[in-house]
């Protein structure tokens, strides 16, 4: 088969986090493992990957045409039609409506469905928020009913799917998890190292987040633990600068830092130094971040959702997510215990065993195979 995937959001620096991430590994893997099926990328223009598929010499597309945008359901389509690929895969849900291209399609999370109306979501006036609300429902239903067949990273987000859009066959959905990413390491005597003990949170600063209530347990705990410092470290963006602005007016504030746009050298020496790593988010899909601090023996506690309690298992600590107390408490229990903490590392480092992006893409193939079958 000749197939496409939709790599414009290539890398976490370019697509953001997680999914940047995910179609990183999808990229990178894909041509090690599958030698009968060819591969066209779409890349973005100037993007990082765009160079790598070059270099193995890897059939590739380039556009400058932007995600969410109108430009999208205008243009992408006609340009992955005259491709004449057999199938496409879609590592998100922003599918072209007008497309006539077969296609698989990867649902992360249904974070929009499942938070809509948070008013701090959005950086729009309300009537161009809705707007743009009212097409992210058709583009996502259109996904989802269309496709051939959907990837869901977690048992949680095909409970979420199957909720939302009943008429859809179960079998339609194959859950596939991610992997975990081996973060470039820095030589220990070149590591900038913090200085003070601290918790941890690396990723965005949106809203599902929670990361105001992470803010108000830090500000209990704070007044236990005097000595201990929190770091939180992201994207630069309108919601990571809302939440660093908002904590000025915390008492615990010279305790409180922002590191903006770490590289991966950087997140592992965060990780490396940190007492603990805590995610506290509303919805998750899968909660890659938690699985890459266990990848370096960091311990993990986050909030009791569904999507994280069955990707890290045992193997974190969990907490009610709006509860600013025993978020406080939870965190104070593995601090002021040694054990525990030794504990929580010897799970992690085993429960990361499960997950690997060569295994992801394998499985990703076999469908992409069914599909033709």
């Amino acid at each position: 088969m000749r197939i496409g995937i939709d790599a414009r959001m290539y890398g976490p620096e370019v697509g953001g986090g997680g999914l940047g991430r995910y179609v990183e590994q999808l990229v990178n893997h894909l041509p090690e493992i599958d030698h009968q099926n060819r591969y066209v990328f779409i890349m973005k223009e100037g993007a990082s990957g765009k160079g790598r598929v070059e270099r193995e010499k890897l059939e590739s597309v380039t556009t400058p045409i932007h995600w969410y945008t109108l430009k999208e359901q205008l243009f992408l389509a006609p340009l992955i039609d005259k491709q004449k690929l057999d199938l496409v895969h879609f590592p998100h849900w922003n599918v072209p409506i007008k497309l006539r291209t077969p296609f698989v399609v990867t649902i992360h999370d249904l974070i929009l469905l499942e938070e809509p109306r948070s008013a701090r979501a959005t950086t729009k006036h309300p009537w161009i928020y809705g707007l743009k609300y009212l097409g992210f429902r058709k583009v996502l239903t259109h996904a989802i009913q269309s496709s051939k067949k959907i990837i869901a990273v977690s048992q949680a987000t095909k409970n979420d799917i199957l909720k939302h859009f009943p008429s859809v066959p179960e079998d339609k959905i194959s859950v596939i998890y991610e992997g975990v990413t081996q973060l470039k390491q820095t030589h220990q005597a070149t590591a900038e190292a913090v200085g003070y003990p601290f918790l941890l949170y690396i990723g965005n600063c949106y809203p599902h987040k929670n990361l105001e209530t992470l803010l108000s347990a830090f500000s209990i705990l704070h007044k236990q633990i005097p000595d201990l410092h929190l770091v939180i470290a992201g994207r630069s963006d309108v919601f990571f600068k809302r939440l660093k602005d908002g904590s000025n007016s915390l008492e615990a504030v010279s305790f409180i830092h922002f590191e903006e746009n770490p590289s991966d050298e950087r997140l592992s020496e965060l990780y490396d130094q940190a007492e603990l790593y805590v995610f506290p988010s509303h919805i998750e899909g899968f909660g890659l971040p938690p699985l890459e601090a266990m990848s370096q023996s960091t311990p993990v506690a986050c909030s009791d959702i569904p999507s994280l309690k069955e990707i890290l298992g045992n193997a974190a600590v969990y907490f009610p997510k709006n509860n600013p107390d025993e978020i406080a408490k939870a965190i104070s229990e593995i601090i002021n215990d040694p054990n525990k903490k030794t504990e929580l590392i010897n799970r992690g480092l085993e429960q990361i065993k499960n997950y690997s992006w060569k295994k992801m893409a394998e499985e990703i193939v076999k469908l992409y195979n069914d599909c033709a079958n």
